[in-house]
């Protein structure tokens, strides 16, 4: 790979102006009214499957790109009670707790935004990147899809699928292997899915309960060489259970995320990343069924550039 080769595949799934040019939804427009509703009736057993994972001090981030873990505490607790009759007049009648979180908005399950890639000065539809300001992004905002981010959820499972637990670090997943996942699963990738991709490289981490490293080690992921197959396929969004959906090493010596830049900056689709994805896994490959109703919004923080979630697979 080479940047001039990177430049040609961001430029053959651009989708600048697709859908007009105020547009900052990119391919969570083939998210429609008649997609959402089918994607309801795949929730047949009332199953929920969480995947998001915890909010805590012991999260994912070595401090990497200045992103640290939750910081959650207190500021008001049981010892704060009223005691006294008269403390407990003052506090009109009852005692209670409150409390407060600290944490960038992209360190645990999460969204990409349109805003949060560059390329070339520019972000998703051509606007200028200086629309992002230190008060947050005018275009591309994470906020825009507060409504948009539920329909049908697809899981390829390709650690599974080639039978190991999890794949090798920098193992690069080919278009070739997405197609292989989805027929052994026999599912179809259509427009407008959201798709999820189990890597297994979480499944390292949580097996020793310690997620030291999980940012910084290599890890498996998907291929630059993937994103035309999936600009053909019109997925609305992909989500997956490594650090930065795409394999890293980066497929480009020193270029950090040249999937992010083709995928975000180019052709408008937003990335998820660190999904919890082992118990859906094991109840997809338990009863066959990789589809279900997938609803993951945002938390609608206004020109914000990511959002923590906690995405719910409903079968």
């Amino acid at each position: 790979m080479s940047e001039e080769a990177l430049r040609k595949i961001a430029l053959s799934v651009r989708n600048w102006g697709k859908w007009g040019p105020d547009d900052e939804l990119g391919t969570l427009n083939y998210i429609t009214p008649e997609r959402i509703a089918a994607a309801a009736r795949l929730a047949t057993t009332g199953k929920v499957f969480a995947l998001g994972i915890p909010l805590d001090r012991n999260g994912p981030q070595s401090g990497t790109r200045q992103r640290f873990n939750p910081i959650h505490t207190m500021f008001r607790d049981g010892g704060d009670a009223p005691r006294t009759p008269e403390d407990v007049k003052a506090a009109e009648g009852y005692g209670g707790s409150d409390d407060w979180i600290v944490m960038p908005l992209q360190c645990v399950t999460q969204w990409d935004s349109l805003a949060h890639i560059f390329y070339e000065g520019r972000m998703y539809n051509g606007y200028d990147a200086r629309l992002v300001t230190s008060s947050g992004a005018a275009k591309n905002s994470i906020f825009k899809t507060k409504d948009k981010l539920v329909g049908r959820g697809v899981l390829l499972d390709v650690a599974r699928h080639k039978g190991v637990r999890a794949l090798e670090p920098g193992y690069a997943i080919t278009v070739d292997d997405l197609e292989a996942t989805a027929a052994a699963e026999k599912v179809e990738v259509l427009p407008g899915d959201l798709l999820l991709v189990r890597t297994g490289h979480m499944s390292r981490y949580l097996d020793k309960g310690d997620w030291k490293h999980f940012d910084l080690d290599p890890f498996p992921g998907v291929s630059i060489h993937t994103a035309p197959w999936m600009h053909a396929k019109q997925i609305a969004a992909i989500g997956t259970d490594n650090y930065a959906v795409e394999v890293r090493p980066s497929e480009i010596p020193g270029f950090r995320n040249p999937f992010h830049v083709v995928a975000i900056a180019n052709m408008g689709l937003t990335l998820g990343e660190i999904f919890f994805l082992e118990e859906l896994a094991a109840d997809c490959a338990a009863d066959g069924r990789c589809a279900f109703l997938l609803v993951a919004p945002p938390l609608p923080v206004a020109r914000a550039v990511g959002t923590p979630i906690n995405p719910y697979a409903i079968k």
